[in-house]
Parts: structure tokens; C-alpha cells; sequence
């Protein structure tokens, strides 16, 4: 069947790579490769590999750059993404606890107060980057070069009610070495350097073309967009998320957008980035001039339409909460007054924080201190992470609630193609019966291979599954007779 031209259900996906460092007696011991390597012991000791589907549905493993990455199974709402990227967090921070013990116990290069970091950031001390990639299904009715036009100029000023926020420190013969010390909205902008390609690492681009679509190719294409910041704040994510869940669907329903392409994609990336204000000129390809704050304020006045006209469905009411959202956010960048949105935007809760640190001790922008806060905003140990203080306290406002994450950490998405993953992973565990899964393929290895293919992501139900789960509990149970 193919599937509608609007997906107002869809498929979606995060990919989020994190920095780790490990830290005692106040210094910093082992390289990264080395604590990744005790990180990943306790996995690599009970699956063979660093690089795992989990049984909740989603892919663990170790990335290039000794990054760990968590990329969540497929989730078919926007909370249901935002608590399995949650329960993500929740599932590294646990490895990390893990390898604390490990080290104390052994005492190699460490110390009893050894402790590894785990941040949710996209950039360290040395200037290098990495990401938060978004997954988007799309069928292949529409036309990469019509999302390009359209997603590219939104994408470009996303970051105005998005961003992670940092302090930048110029870095000697970057791109961005003129713009001198300052505070940046985004992380990820100094480090995309064109708007469309099919590379990732070479030439990072906004949005990435690689045809990969992990469902079926005939109906089927992956939107893989990997300039966002990672996002720590549940509503950032949600707005984030949600605003671009609405460009797409407006998008493929052919609503009449501005067009807003720009002249040079990557000077206004970098250059909206440190402009606050929303007021940074941007050049469009047609001549004219519009600032930041107006491209963005145009996509959510589209928004606001679309939402009158758009079918009612399970997502309903959470993107009209993202509609509400965006809207105060930008009245917010418009009128200097973010009190009303101080609970909800990672940039603007770490700004406030830097800021009020400077008003009170009279720290200079580039102080230590400070870059220690910037960097302390993103550790995702519940307690010792500064969002995680902030959120305990009632200072960041919640989406979803810490029993759904938990509750995730085990569990795949029940609406989805991860839902039989998740099944076959915990029957293949539970009767030690050798397996491999990627996101389309369920096997098993031995006695005799059987191999069930899933090209459908939003099915949930498979009776070819559920002979492959009967045949394990079968070969299990006469083996034990």
C-alpha cells in the first residue's frame, strides 16, 4: 500500500553521541578511548560487541572518537521519542556508574573518587564536534530538493528557540575565529559547512541525502538532519522536535510557504548564532534582506494555520503545546523578556545561569568558573548535572515523567516496528538463542538460520515474529528435556 503524502504519523528517531572524560583527585585521568573501553566492558562481557540492539529496541555502541552513542528505537509520537531519548541517557548513565566501581576497584589510574563524565553536548574543550543526528520517515513522493528549499531556511534559525547555548572561545584559523569571545545560542553552527549533501564527517551539511531509509525503499526515504544541539531541557526537545514534525507536514501538504532560501547558508548559520536578539539580517538568494526572528516567526504563523486544518490524531495536543511554545518563545526573543519561557529553552536557562554567576562574582565571560558551568549544564548524572539540579528543583519544566522513562530503559515503543524487535531480543535472550538484529532484520543464527525481514516501521504485529519467538521457546524448552 503506499502510504499518504502527509504523514501526520511518523516515523521518528534520535541519534545522540556523547563526550566522556573521567576525572580523579581532581584531574583528568585516561584518555577517552580508555574509559569508553571501561564503559563499554560490562556490555562487551555479556553480548561479544560494543555494539548492540538493546532491549528496548534501540542501537548502543561506540562511535568513531571513542563517542558512546544511544540512536532510540522508532517512535511514533512526539513524547514517546522524548522519553525513549530520556531512558537513553538513563541507560549510559548506568554503564557509567558501572565503570566507576570497575575502576575503583582495580585502582589503574584511578582513585576511589574517580568519576566518569558522560555529557549530552556537542562540542569539548578542544573545539572538536559532535552530534545529535534527527531521523525523519518521508515517503519518496516527496522531492529532496523541495525539502531542501523549504527545511533549510527554518533549520538555519532553529537555533533561535532550540539552541544548547555555549560560551565560544575563539579557536585560531576556525571559520569562526573573527567573531571573538561571546555567548552562542548553538553548538552544532560552527560546525555544519553546507546546507545539503551526502556526507556526514568529510563535509558535515545540514541535512545529510544519504539515501538510508531503514523501511521500505519503494515508499520510503530517511530525512537525516544533523545540525541540531542535543537537548537537555524536555521542552527544547519537544519544540525542537515538534516544530520540525510540522515544517515536514506542511511541507508534504503543499501549504503556501515564503520563500525564504538564503544566499550563504553557512556565514548565516554562524552568524544568527550570536545574535540573541533575533535580529541578525540574513541575505536571501533573491536580494532582499529578513532577519532571523522573522523567518522563524514566519514558519510558526504557518504552523498556527496548519494546526486548524491539520487531522486530529494522538499528537494533537502536544503539538499544539509546541505551537504555544514557539510562539512565546519568539515573543520572548522579540520583546528581551524570556521570564516566561526560563524554564523551557536550553539556551536561555544556561545564559541566565552564566549571567547571574557573572553578576555576582564579577567573573569576566571567558573565566573558568564559567566554562565549568557551561560544561557541568550537560553531565547527565541525576543529581550532579546542573539541568538535572534545575529540573529536581522545579526550574525546568517536564514532558514526561520519570516513570515513563524507566519504564522505557526496558521496554520498546508499543506502536511501532521496535516493538517486535524488542519482543524477539528478549525471547532470543531468555532461551540463549544465538541472534542478530539491525533495524530490518530479526535472525537467528543457529541451529538453522531464519531470517524474517520487517519493511513496514509503524507495524507493530507480525505473526512471522511470533513463529520466530515460538520456534526459540520450542528449541528451548525440548533442550531441556
Amino acid at each position: 500500500m503506499t502510504p499518504p503524502r502527509v504523514l501526520t504519523r511518523r516515523i521518528t528517531g534520535i541519534e545522540t553521541e556523547y563526550g566522556i572524560t573521567y576525572t580523579a583527585d581532581g584531574q583528568r585521568r585516561l584518555s577517552p578511548d580508555d574509559i569508553a573501553r571501561y564503559l563499554f566492558r560490562s556490555v562487551v562481557d555479556r553480548y561479544g560487541s560494543s555494539n548492540i540492539f538493546t532491549s528496548n529496541g534501540s542501537r548502543l555502541y561506540l562511535d568513531v572518537g571513542s563517542h558512546p552513542e544511544f540512536a532510540t528505537a522508532e517512535c511514533d509520537s512526539l513524547i514517546q521519542l522524548l522519553t525513549m531519548d530520556k531512558a537513553g541517557d538513563r541507560i549510559l548513565d548506568n554503564l557509567a556508574q558501572h565503570a566507576e566501581t570497575t575502576l575503583a576497584t582495580e585502582g589503574t589510574a584511578a582513585a576511589a573518587d574517580g568519576r566518569v563524565y558522560l555529557l549530552k553536548n556537542n562540542v569539548d574543550s578542544f573545539g572538536n564536534s559532535y552530534g545529535c543526528h534527527e531521523n525523519y520517515l518521508v515517503t519518496r513522493q516527496t522531492v529532496v530538493k523541495t525539502l531542501g528549499r523549504h527545511l533549510l531556511p527554518f533549520l538555519i534559525t532553529r537555533q533561535l528557540i532550540s539552541g544548547a547555548g555555549k560560551i565560544y572561545h575563539p579557536i585560531p584559523g576556525s571559520p569562526s575565529e573573527h567573531y571573538g569571545l561571546g555567548f552562542c545560542m548553538s553548538q552544532r553552527a560552527d560546525h555544519v559547512w553546507e546546507g545539503v549533501s551526502s556526507a556526514t564527517t568529510r563535509s558535515r551539511p545540514i541535512i545529510n541525502t544519504r539515501d538510508e531509509p531503514h523501511a521500505d525503499s519503494h515508499h520510503y526515504r530517511r530525512l537525516h538532519i544533523i545540525v541540531g544541539d542535543s537537548s537537555m531541557a524536555e521542552p527544547t526537545f519537544a519544540l525542537k522536535i515538534g516544530a520540525t514534525l510540522l515544517v515536514l507536514e506542511m511541507i508534504e501538504a503543499d501549504m503556501p510557504l515564503l520563500s525564504l532560501e538564503l544566499a550563504d547558508e553557512t556565514t548565516a548559520i554562524r552568524d544568527i548564532a550570536r545574535d540573541t536578539t533575533g535580529t541578525c539580517l540574513v541575505k536571501l538568494r533573491n536580494g532582499t534582506t529578513i532577519t532571523s526572528g522573522e523567518i522563524q516567526r514566519a514558519y510558526c504563523d504557518a504552523a498556527h494555520t496548519w494546526m486548524q486544518q491539520r487531522p486530529t490524531d494522538t499528537n494533537t495536543d502536544t503539538l499544539s503545546s509546541v505551537v504555544n511554545l514557539w510562539t512565546r518563545t519568539l515573543d520572548a526573543i522579540d520583546t528581551q523578556d524570556f521570564s516566561h519561557i526560563d524554564r523551557d529553552i536550553d539556551w536561555v536557562i544556561k545564559h541566565s545561569l552564566i549571567r547571574r554567576y557573572q553578576e555576582r562574582y564579577g567573573f569576566d565571560l571567558d573565566h573558568p568558573k564559567l566554562a565549568q558551568i557551561d560544561l557541568m549544564y550537560h553531565d547527565i548524572r541525576p543529581g550532579r548535572g546542573l539541568a538535572s539540579i534545575l529540573e529536581s528543583k522545579g526550574l525546568i519544566n517536564r514532558w514526561t515523567t520519570d516513570d515513563a522513562i524507566t519504564h522505557a530503559t526496558e521496554h520498546a515503543p508499543d506502536t511501532t516496528r521496535a516493538h517486535l524487535r524488542g519482543r524477539f531480543i528478549a525471547a532470543a535472550h531468555e532461551t540463549n538463542t544465538p541472534f542478530s538484529v539491525d533495524w530490518m532484520r530479526l535472525k537467528i543464527t543457529a541451529p538453522e538460520p531464519q531470517l524474517v525481514e520487517l519493511g513496514d516501521p509503524f507495524a507493530a504485529v507480525d505473526t512471522r515474529v511470533d513463529e520466530l519467538i515460538n520456534h526459540m521457546h520450542k528449541g528451548h524448552n525440548s533442550g531441556e528435556k
